[in-house]
């Protein structure tokens, strides 16, 4: 039971987290993944190298420190980390060696005159009800989602339908089960687990899925990412034919349904998502503009699927933003990098609008500046990280 004393405790150690909680959080993964190897499969070593995991974890224990008397002021957050965790099957086995760990990193980063027991404590409760928080709504979804039609509960065979280069980086993965049976459906900007044997190694990755259901499969649509180990594999690997192993879809970034103005803004393989919520979109009503930025059109994945569907659908409007046009590509709509005065142009002449946006983190933070500078309300402006949640403020 976490105490007032005990929340008082976690509460005082905020200015800690907030001049050295990377440090923390850094040592902590050390700890983790040196000494549990067995969880490794669970991580983007990628993501450990560039700094951006421990980056992530930092800003949420902060955020939880900061709240701990108020947990629903996280907002997205903890359906951000439940969404993840699902995608890649955590398990509350999973959970104490976690635990372990962070009080571990906690005591040998700050040292044992800050770090006392008392701290030590009350970190200790404060970590085990946010593990008993997500545990017990993971378990909620993994139930609902095995008994809904189609669904499952863990991996799953899927085989490779067809493989489609869609630009020099981008190529598109079509599966279906391997068993025959009908998939569960997809809500427009979830993504699915993939679970790979890449040598010795055991990797489980997060993609995007790139098309609306159709209760028969699944897409993703895959960037090449230099030294990536998973990305690289599935490009230079996986063929037509090719069984992997799938969990079920996950994700809390999806297409609301209403009759606003929807504004979808990608930059890069940020589009993937964005596709789904497009397909969806397009059988209701409602005012599309669909805005996409790129390095040049050898980049730029769809482009003739999107003029299609804008050919027969007056209400879509698309925009294409290229950083530095080829010689031979295709016209964009504007050259640079998109910025306020574009998306001025380019929004929908009113405030009842939606804005779903995502892409490289900097693209995001520009695009965040301004949709505020415009007056979009975070509230109507949703967006979602590639890898570990962070920060755009």
């Amino acid at each position: 039971m976490l105490s007032a004393e005990h929340r008082a405790i976690v509460r005082s150690t905020v200015p800690l987290l907030e001049q050295g909680g990377e440090a923390l959080t850094t040592h902590f993964y050390r700890i983790l993944l040196d000494e549990h190897p067995e969880v490794r499969p669970y991580f983007n070593q990628a993501n450990q190298a560039t700094g951006e995991q421990p980056r992530a974890l930092a800003n949420g224990v902060l955020m939880y420190a900061r709240h701990i008397d108020r947990l629903d002021a996280l907002g997205d957050l903890v359906g951000a980390i439940i969404s993840k965790h699902v995608s890649l099957r955590i398990r509350r086995e999973h959970y104490p060696v976690v635990g372990a760990s962070l009080l571990r990193a906690i005591r040998e980063v700050l040292g044992a005159d800050i770090a006392t027991d008392a701290v030590l404590e009350a970190w200790g409760v404060a970590y085990q009800q946010l593990a008993d928080i997500l545990g017990d709504a993971e378990e909620v979804i993994y139930d609902r989602v095995a008994s809904s039609p189609g669904g499952w509960r863990d991996g799953r065979a899927f085989v490779v339908a067809h493989k489609v280069q869609e630009s020099d980086e981008i190529t598109s993965f079509h599966f279906v089960p391997a068993d025959g049976g009908t998939v569960i459906v997809h809500e427009p900007g979830q993504y699915i687990g993939l679970r790979l044997q890449v040598g010795d190694q055991d990797a489980r990755r997060n993609y995007s899925l790139s098309a609306a259901s159709d209760e028969k499969g699944y897409r993703i649509s895959v960037k090449r990412v230099p030294g990536g180990l998973v990305s690289n594999y599935l490009h230079d690997h996986i063929n037509v034919g090719d069984s992997v192993e799938l969990l079920p879809p996950s994700g809390h970034f999806v297409l609301e349904h209403n009759d606003r103005a929807l504004v979808l803004i990608s930059g890069g393989v940020g589009i993937t998502p964005t596709l789904a919520m497009l397909q969806a979109a397009l059988a209701t009503e409602r005012p599309i503009h669909f805005i996409h930025s790129a390095r040049h059109g050898g980049v730029h994945a769809f482009r003739d699927v999107i003029d299609g569907l804008a050919a027969k659908h007056p209400r879509l409007r698309r925009y294409y933003c290229y950083e530095t046009p080829r010689t031979g590509d295709a016209e964009p709509d504007a050259t640079g990098f998109l910025d306020k005065d574009l998306l001025a142009a380019w929004l929908p002449a009113t405030d009842a609008m939606d804005a779903y946006y995502l892409g490289p983190k900097p693209f995001m933070k520009a695009v965040r500046r301004a949709l505020r500078d415009l007056g979009v309300p975070d509230a109507r402006a949703k967006f979602e990280f590639f890898g570990p949640a962070s920060s755009l403020d």
